[in-house]
């Protein structure tokens, strides 16, 4: 699941060599934090949240097929 994060951020931002993404898990939750430049955090987040929420909402469905459950932290 990490890596369909940094694809889909790389794809996004302006500066992918500053994509960085940690992941922890515990137990059946696994957390993703991303990490963009700061003058890509808005294309990250989108308008409204859209783009966050359909990361998120991709994430969820790989995560359903491991039985897990993701949390996505941007920031």
């Amino acid at each position: 699941m990490k890596e369909i994060v940094e694809i889909i951020a790389k794809s996004i931002v302006s500066n992918p060599a500053e994509v960085h993404v940690d992941e922890e898990r515990n137990g059946t939750t696994v957390t993703l934090k991303l990490h963009v430049a700061p003058e890509d955090m808005g294309k990250v987040i989108g308008k409204q949240g859209r783009i966050a929420k359909a990361i998120r909402v991709v994430l969820k469905a790989a995560a359903t097929r491991e039985n897990v459950k993701v949390i996505v932290d941007i920031g």
